[in-house]
């Protein structure tokens, strides 16, 4: 039986003999290479670091790694890997055994993606496509590059939203490999019936690396990248539009309440859900302590801005198996529009 949202928080993160520093990359597939390009090179201005007949690996103006996008033809959209990046390559040791006691499937690759060391994949309980890494090539930072920046500008990836129907459980899960919760949304009543519709949860000093959504899943919900101010958000919707892509723009640009984040959900050619974000907060403090949202509340979802819409809700991408097929996937039992009254999402 899955732990009651008081007992989770109790219990807070595990000690971990490994350190996971942060969200690191993200594999997407895609149908039509050219018209992926188009859409995160030519309009949201990302830095192509390599390219082949079959791949595109991309990263933000600040970031040094090699990759932390990487566009990949298939026949089939889905999302075939979130990486994560260790401290020390040693840590992958430590890791793999407490994910084999987790009951996830793993397995070793080494140099699978260009620049890359060896890497620890893992399939956990959920479905979830997992990959843990240290090595990885190291390129010339862009930041100040003005004169070359282009869209909002992207500076970096941020974090993976996850679209799962057993949220406990999988809150419980992302504890164990020692992440902490910033913020929640649950729904109201006595402690043992209050179920979590929202979850944050976090390796480096922000809101989140991995957030939690309820809906039918496992699937990607999004993934999320950090622009530096909310102009950029604003830019980024009017280049759009100016190119006669406006109808990529699916919610947004509002802030969060949940966060804090000045925010935009956009949709690439394959309808993988990309949110350009900024503005949340620090939260390295060892005491920092989980803000609880009431899945009542109208400033959770959006503290200001128009209501979610349905696609936002039920729409994700769907997760490669080992065997390069898609991932089943169930239906949560409880649906967050129903669970509140009037309330924009």
């Amino acid at each position: 039986m899955a732990l009651t949202i008081t007992e989770l928080l109790e219990a807070g993160p595990d000690p971990m003999p490994f350190d996971i520093l942060r969200a690191a990359y993200v594999e997407l597939h895609v149908r039509d290479l050219a018209a992926s390009r188009r859409f995160y090179v030519d309009l949201l201005g990302l830095v192509v670091s390599a390219e082949t007949d079959d791949a595109l690996y991309l990263r933000g103006w600040e970031e040094r790694v090699h990759h932390s996008i990487v566009l990949r033809q298939a026949d089939q959209a889905a999302a075939a890997r979130l990486g994560f990046r260790m401290r020390a390559d040693a840590d992958l040791d430590g890791l793999a055994h407490v994910l084999e006691g987790l009951g996830c499937t793993v397995w070793w690759v080494d140099g699978a993606l260009p620049e890359m060391g060896r890497a620890l994949r893992a399939r956990d309980p959920f479905g979830f496509p997992l990959e843990f890494f240290h090595e990885i090539g190291l390129l010339d930072s862009q930041l100040q590059r003005y004169d070359l920046q282009r869209g909002a500008p992207i500076m970096r990836i941020d974090h993976f939203n996850l679209h799962s129907p057993a949220m406990e459980e999988t809150f419980a899960f992302w504890q164990h490999l020692g992440f902490r919760c910033s913020e929640y949304i649950s729904t109201d009543g006595e402690p043992e019936d209050e179920r979590l519709a929202g979850a944050w949860l976090f390796r480096k000093p922000g809101v989140h690396d991995v957030a939690l959504t309820l809906g039918r899943g496992p699937r990607l919900h999004h993934v999320g990248v950090w622009v530096p101010e909310p102009g950029g958000v604003l830019r980024t919707c009017d280049q759009l539009a100016a190119a006669g892509a406006g109808a990529a723009i699916e919610r947004g640009p509002g802030r969060h309440g949940v966060s804090n984040a000045f925010f935009v959900y956009l949709r690439d050619p394959d309808g993988h859900r990309i949110e350009l974000y900024t503005c949340d907060y620090y939260t390295g403090d060892p005491d920092h302590q989980p803000l609880r949202w009431s899945v009542a509340d109208p400033r959770c979802r959006s503290f200001w801005g128009a209501v979610a819409p349905d696609s936002w809700y039920e729409e994700s991408t769907e997760l490669l198996g080992p065997d390069g097929r898609l991932i089943p996937t169930a239906a949560a039992n409880l649906d967050e529009r129903r669970a509140r009254t009037q309330v924009m999402a």
